[in-house]
């Protein structure tokens, strides 16, 4: 029977396949059959021990730190963070220049500073998006608009506005 904690893990697993739109099929033909649907799925129900070295591949092959697939250490009953941004940065590249060219500019510095090249997604703060809303002009909940039309924001973001 699965832990509560093998439980966590293997939602924080799921939730980060799904957000790259990938099903677990699609994670073994993208793998190349390296990740096995079989396995992955083993690993995001708790049925199925992962060690820290395979961990450390799946966070690789999902383009994310580790610490993003390890449950939250927030003691029970503790305030829910608000849901996370996350930039989708190969989708922004598909828009056009004029219109997200503030925004790949902050994103590049954010990712300079961070020594962060992954080059998939970028996580962004709610600071970040409200001093992106002052450059583009608008409020903050108006730019979250036009991000989620892009496609570089996912419409969960809506969530993560607390002004």
């Amino acid at each position: 029977m699965p832990t509560e904690y093998a439980k966590a893990l293997g939602a924080r697993l799921r939730a980060i396949r799904t957000q790259q739109g990938l099903s677990l099929h699609g994670v073994e033909e993208k793998s190349k059959g390296r990740w096995k649907a079989v396995v992955v799925g083993s690993y995001e129900r708790g049925d199925r021990a992962v060690t820290v070295q395979k961990l450390a591949e799946l966070a690789s092959f999902y383009g994310v730190p580790v610490a993003e697939l390890l449950p939250g250490g927030a003691p029970s009953g503790a305030a829910e963070p608000p849901p996370r941004l996350v930039i989708d940065l190969e989708r922004l590249q598909q828009v056009p220049t004029e219109k997200a060219g503030p925004l790949m500019r902050y994103a590049a510095t954010i990712q300079s500073q961070r020594g962060d090249y992954n080059g998939k997604v970028l996580s962004i703060r709610q600071d970040d998006l409200r001093t992106l809303a002052v450059i583009y002009d608008q409020p903050p909940s108006s730019l979250t608009e036009e991000l989620i039309n892009w496609g570089v924001l996912s419409s969960d973001a809506r969530g993560a506005l607390d002004i």
